[in-house]
């Protein structure tokens, strides 16, 4: 739709867009109290809905569409100015450049030798130089790969590996066509990019191997503490630093209060910068200092919330705690978050964990952004985490009560995508209610997975000891990681073009795949994401019938499917881990596993096709951590807007967002554009059909 155009206190309204007419068209000025009020509201929402377009038209007097029009007309001017902005800045720095580029010419013209103060060497005497710094060159070289192989013979490792943890070391990365930091099949080398696992892994290395100096450590201490005592003021006080939301019950922060309290300026300067701030609550089964203990191990930090955090290192422990209540920790962590789809930009921040007890039975964790080395460009990241974490308070029945608070600064460069633009920015994705409700529902799949007496008829006599349902339960806790993980597509290729699955497009990712526990090969991962006019239950209800799933599903290949067992991993049926086998003659040796789970934010249905004899070595109790697994599925959650029905006339109301990923391993060709393009036709096809028949099988289909 095109916008109408014109300054911000011109309203375009009732235009036409005959250009005969154009004569005849109306204009409002708007007065200058009306378009302070507009202002103000632009400041705080610039995407105001349909309720706060009807309330600003009875107050201001004007018309709703007046209202729309004015609010696009000041998005586009903002847009435009700061744009200008960006070419005035970008103008100066050229000419400063070509200045520089000018003098240093001249300069290079006169140059004299600092030693004797004479003239610059000849060319033939630059030539023998060279030859010289070339031979040094190769001998050094030389010693080098004889100290790598004495070295590789001595540790046991390779001496690719020894080699990249040294560049690791110096901060630089390797880049060339065979090396591991470039993802092969002709693609263009990765990008310094914090989004980028690889690139994020080695600048935290790098820091890793690095000393900080003391002056340093002094200077993230007194951030945490600063951190610590904000965060524990913000626990303290409820209102009026905390509101409660009439509409959901959340608690929301108020930033008049907030400013008040904690004076500071804003991280991200530019316009469309945003706070995303919520308080939430709950009660899990698990002890306070289990819970301390996992929170400040990264690996385990990054299993117990596999559908939040797709990547987290510990670049260096500051301070090591007490001993028995890591109680004064220290330590400086990365961490890259992503949710529900590729269209939802993922989040990395770099940030000090700090933990406390405050009181006999109750830690305080405090995570709190800190800015990485300056010379690590790798490390620049749009997202800022003002003081955050959690109060731990153990409750002496083995379970602890659980408050969180989530306060970050988001620069939106890339403005999020607007099916999803709702749910972002009212604090529902990344907020605290997120990490609460994972929280639950990760320690009640724990405590059954330790359960040592299950009903039998619940594994229908396949899993027959506690050790095999671990394993099982391992597994597909793995293949639940590796899905969550894809959906982030990091170095994703975006088809925009390929409409004929919803306008969001078709996003698709190509890797080669080397990792133990995932098959070798080439591997092409593919989503969408649209919006449906179900309620999320609705939705899940449909992906785990097993009556319907022949109407989805094409490893079934049209053929009805049996659950040969099931492993409860909660309350609620729905979340379980399933052994599916489909009745297809030909695939005697091929069973399904799934798991799904369903909570208040949405919900995740996963498969995998894997042989029977692999299965086998986990439902017998053995290690799982090396059978082949690429898994599929679906991430369902709400749109953002509250549950009221069939879609209204005039918009979305209380709909799911629905995300579709499929990952496939495919042969490799000798021309890789033509693995890219067969590869991008196939995926396509495939995602297209599927997605046509979940709308059909939904009565969706006339959305677009």
């Amino acid at each position: 739709m095109e916008l109408p155009k014109g300054n911000a206190g011109v309203s375009g309204d009732e235009q036409e867009p005959s250009s005969s007419r154009r004569g005849n068209k109306k204009y409002h000025r708007h007065t200058s109290e009306q378009i302070q009020r507009l202002e103000e509201l632009f400041k705080e929402c610039a995407h105001p809905d349909d309720n706060q377009r009807q309330q600003l038209s009875r107050e201001l007097g004007l018309e709703p569409r007046q209202i729309k029009f004015w609010f696009q007309n000041k998005r586009t001017q903002t847009k435009a100015q700061n744009e200008r902005a960006d070419n005035t800045v970008l103008r100066v720095n050229n000419e400063r450049i070509q200045c520089e580029n000018f003098a240093f010419r001249e300069a290079l013209k006169n140059v004299i030798c600092p030693t004797c103060g004479g003239p610059p060497f000849g060319e033939e005497e630059r030539q023998l130089c060279l030859q010289k710094l070339q031979l040094e060159n190769a001998q050094l070289r030389e010693e080098h790969d004889k100290v790598a192989s004495l070295l590789s013979k001595y540790i046991g490792k390779p001496i690719s590996h020894i080699d990249s943890l040294a560049s690791a070391a110096g901060s630089s990365f390797d880049f060339s066509p065979g090396s591991s930091m470039n993802q092969g099949m002709g693609s263009p080398p990765l990008s310094l990019n914090p989004t980028n696992p690889a690139v994020a892994n080695n600048a935290a290395l790098a820091y890793q191997l690095k000393e900080i100096p003391e002056m340093e450590k002094t200077h993230m201490a007194d951030t945490a503490a600063r951190a610590i005592e904000e965060l524990l003021k913000s626990f303290e006080i409820n209102e009026p630093l905390w509101i409660k939301s009439p509409g959901d019950g959340r608690y929301l922060l108020n930033r008049d209060s907030y400013d008040k309290i904690f004076p500071r300026p804003n991280h991200f300067k530019s316009s469309s910068a945003r706070v995303e701030s919520s308080k939430d609550s709950g009660v899990v089964s698990v002890s306070a200092v289990q819970l301390v203990d996992i929170f400040l191990d990264s690996s385990k930090w990054e299993d117990l919330f596999p559908t939040i955090i797709t990547n987290a290192k510990t670049i260096q422990v500051l301070e090591s705690g007490m001993v028995g209540n890591q109680s004064g920790r220290l330590q400086l962590m990365y961490e890259q978050m992503h949710i529900l789809s590729p269209l939802v930009l993922s989040r990395d921040f770099y940030f000090l964990r700090h933990c406390q007890q405050i009181e006999i039975g109750t830690w305080v964790i405090v995570d709190v952004s800190y800015d990485f080395p300056k010379e690590t460009s790798a490390c620049q990241t749009r997202s800022w985490r003002l003081p955050s974490g959690c109060m731990i308070k153990d409750m002496q029945n083995g379970c602890s009560k659980v408050t969180w608070i989530e306060h970050v600064e988001v620069d939106d460069k890339t403005q999020t995508h607007r099916l999803y633009r709702d749910l972002i920015c009212s604090n529902v994705a990344y907020g605290a209610e997120r990490w609460i409700v994972t929280l639950q529902r990760m320690c009640e799949r724990f405590d059954y997975s330790m359960d040592e007496v299950a009903p039998s008829c619940e594994f229908g006599g396949v899993i027959t000891t506690p050790e095999g349902r671990r394993s099982t339960m391992k597994l597909s806790h793995r293949m639940v990681k590796n899905f969550c993980g894809m959906l982030s597509m990091a170095g994703k290729l975006d088809f925009p073009q390929l409409s004929e699955v919803h306008n969001s497009g078709v996003r698709v990712s190509v890797r080669k795949n080397t990792e133990p526990g995932q098959p070798n090969g080439m591997v092409v991962s593919v989503a969408t994401s649209l919006w449906l006019p179900l309620p999320s239950h609705n939705v899940f209800n449909f992906f785990r019938d097993e009556e319907t799933r022949l109407q989805w599903d094409v490893l079934c290949n049209g053929n009805p499917v049996h659950e040969v067992t099931r492993i409860s991993t909660g309350t609620h049926p729905g979340n379980c881990i399933s052994i599916i086998r489909p009745f297809i003659p030909t695939e005697n040796n091929m069973v399904m596993l799934q798991e799904s789970y369903i909570d208040s934010l949405g919900a995740l249905v996963i498969y995998a096709p894997v042989d029977i004899p692999a299965l086998n070595i986990a439902v017998c109790g053995e290690d799982s951590s090396k059978i082949p697994i690429l898994p599929s599925g679906f991430v369902i959650s709400g749109d953002g807007h509250p549950e009221t029905g069939p879609a209204a006339s005039n918009g979305r109301s209380g709909g799911s967002l629905l995300t579709v990923a499929f990952q496939i391993l495919v042969s490799c060709p000798a021309s890789s554009k033509q693995l890219n393009m067969e590869s991008v036709a196939t995926v396509n096809t495939l995602i297209s059909s599927t997605v046509q028949k979940i709308k059909a099988a939904l009565n969706c289909s006339g959305l677009d």
